[in-house]
């Protein structure tokens, strides 16, 4: 199995430009490019996927055991030609102390072979020391050798090989030029996804005949195939691999929310939710105007705050979404999903308005809230859990956030409790409303936690019960030649599906004639609940209306007259297309 691992003495080496740039100069020679991303991150492997034309998985010590991490890695890079691992940081950085998650501690695990690449800047003979000691620190890892990246000329290049030879036994295996054309461009969270670049293909491309150009990948071909034998994993290969278990025969609509603004998402989690029994269904939060028939929805982490204006002016979707969400439809939603479901978003000095379904404002920062690994604990409130997956479980995830949330009512409930890291105020994390479960962190399923078949689960258990309602529990009405289910007392099952001819065809049916005091009632209660989240009481209508129509008119006696069968609470919030009050349910 042909393999390697692509490090660093240290942080931005320049190892992702040159990782995407074997990836990709490698795939245009014909071979089949397998990549890995070591560590918690999106957006690297998102450039390693468009680089190499196959999808990109993390291998991460801290999320994963050793056996999940070589059950990954063996059924991932079964078929290719040969497998490259990115690694994070420096080769000997991580978490533990004695560097049990680090990167050496990855490739001595997965026998992988180390490129080294060396930002030598302002180095000559310093180089020679620096990967001596790389070498000599840790005798189980085989740097075979190095990359010089940043070079300042050719003069330069030849002082460097002139004193790796003299003082090293390690192979030089490419000298890359300084190159503005092989930035990747960054931002405040790092690099820009791929697919908010509108010209990533061709980048891509223009950074693989570079590397070409200055990295003998014969040498590289050649050092992955010298990779010792890997050892089987002695336990189910992974979860990504049970993708391949048998489905249910009618699988679940689960609408997966990808384009510009929401694109984080690991391959083995989506995996994972097709395996559990879910049809992935794309929702562009951009330019589709309403949410598709689902059963569920998951909304990953992004930007939404780089794509402000364009989420607000798409208020369909948003009305959709939050119509869709107060009539019950389970939603997963992580970080910038959260943030999304959020009442509004402001960064700087702009505020715009978001879905609208989460009674909390979001206010991005200049610095991170939340940064790092996670662990939580379930609590009651979890709505996931079932009789066998009792509360007090532990999980663990990363965030990374620079956004707080704001203006949160004092009765929320949590799925989380925080025991590690952040989260939404540095106790709890998970914001629970309704079916909607919304946190920053993100998990990842066999990575210390089962989320995607729990979330299936969930989901296949909020349908089975809506469709499994006593009998007579739902009625349809025509609506301008269409049918339109509602409960059987009239209430909308999908409250996207209200307008005026809604209002018209329900009032017609229950012989009531709408005059303009009706719709002025009617528009009110929309109004009231667009703007508050709540329903308007009898008390609050009447104190309007006392001051609209007089108080001759503005009483309880005659909202009562005008809405006879239920009242002003009733009548009126079903002929709005709102909900139930509390005191109906």
């Amino acid at each position: 199995m042909s393999r390697l691992l692509v490090s660093a003495a240290h942080k931005s080496s320049g190892k992702t430009t040159v990782t995407i740039g074997l990836c990709a100069a490698l795939s245009a020679r014909g071979l089949k490019v397998q990549p890995f991303k070591k560590g918690p991150d999106y957006i690297d492997p998102m450039w390693l996927s468009q680089a190499s034309g196959h999808d990109c998985f993390n291998l991460d010590p801290y999320l994963m055991t050793p056996d999940q991490i070589i059950g990954c890695f063996t059924h991932q890079a079964a078929g290719a030609d040969i497998s490259i691992v990115e690694g994070n940081k420096g080769l000997y950085d991580g978490l533990a102390l004695d560097g049990s998650n680090s990167n050496a501690a990855l490739a001595h695990l997965l026998g992988l072979p180390v490129v080294l690449v060396l930002d030598v800047r302002g180095m000559t003979r310093g180089i020679a020391p620096l990967i001596l000691g790389y070498q000599a620190f840790d005798a189980n890892i085989r740097i075979a050798g190095v990359i010089l990246n940043q070079l300042g000329g050719s003069r330069h290049e030849a002082k460097l090989r002139a004193v790796i030879e003299h003082y090293t036994d390690v192979t030089v295996l490419g000298a890359i030029a300084h190159d503005p054309q092989l930035a990747l461009v960054e931002r405040h969270l790092g690099l820009m996804p791929n697919q908010e670049c509108d010209d990533a293909t061709q980048h891509v491309q223009t950074i693989g005949q570079r590397i070409a150009e200055q990295v003998d990948l014969g040498q590289i071909i050649d050092l992955a195939k010298s990779a010792s034998a890997l050892r089987a994993s002695p336990v189910s290969t992974s979860v990504a691999a049970e993708a391949v278990a048998a489905k249910p025969d009618q699988p679940l609509r689960l609408g997966i929310m990808r384009d510009k603004a929401f694109g984080f998402y690991y391959p083995d989690d989506l995996l994972a939710l097709q395996a559990a029994g879910a049809e992935l269904v794309p929702v562009n939060a951009l330019q589709d105007s309403v949410l598709p028939p689902l059963d569920g929805l998951f909304i990953g982490g992004g930007f939404p705050e780089v794509f402000m204006p364009e989420l607000q002016a798409n208020a369909a979707l948003r009305s959709s979404i939050r119509s869709a969400i107060e009539a019950g439809l389970p939603v997963y939603a992580e970080c910038g999903g959260l943030m999304y479901l959020a009442r509004t978003l402001r960064w700087k000095d702009t505020q715009v308005d978001m879905v609208g379904a989460l009674p909390v404002d979001v206010l991005m920062h200049e610095r991170p809230v939340g940064r790092g690994y996670v662990t939580l604990q379930t609590t009651a409130d979890a709505p996931w859990l079932t009789a066998t997956e009792p509360a007090g479980q532990t999980l663990r995830g990363h965030e990374f956030h620079y956004s707080s949330l704001e203006n949160m009512p004092s009765d929320l409930k949590f799925a989380y409790r925080v025991l590690r890291g952040h989260g939404i105020d540095g106790e709890r994390d998970g914001l629970v409303h309704r079916n909607v479960l919304a946190s920053y962190a993100h998990l990842r399923t066999g990575a210390g936690s089962d989320w995607a078949h729990q979330f299936v689960n969930f989901v296949r258990r909020r349908k089975i019960a809506n469709e499994t309602q006593l009998p007579g529990a739902a009625r349809t009405l025509l609506v301008k030649g269409q049918l339109v289910t509602t409960d059987v007392e009239g209430y909308l099952k999908n409250l996207g599906e209200w307008s005026e001819d809604f209002a018209r065809a329900q009032a017609e049916s229950e012989q009531l004639e709408l005059t303009d005091a009706h719709w002025q009632v009617i528009h009110y209660l929309r109004a009231y609940f667009e703007e508050h989240r709540v329903q308007a009481q009898v008390r609050v209508m009447i104190k309007h209306f006392a001051k609209v129509w007089g108080p001759e008119l503005g009483n309880n006696h005659h909202l009562h007259e005008l809405f006879p069968i239920g009242g002003p609470q009733k009548q009126g919030n079903r002929l709005a297309g709102l909900l139930k009050t509390k005191g109906e349910h």
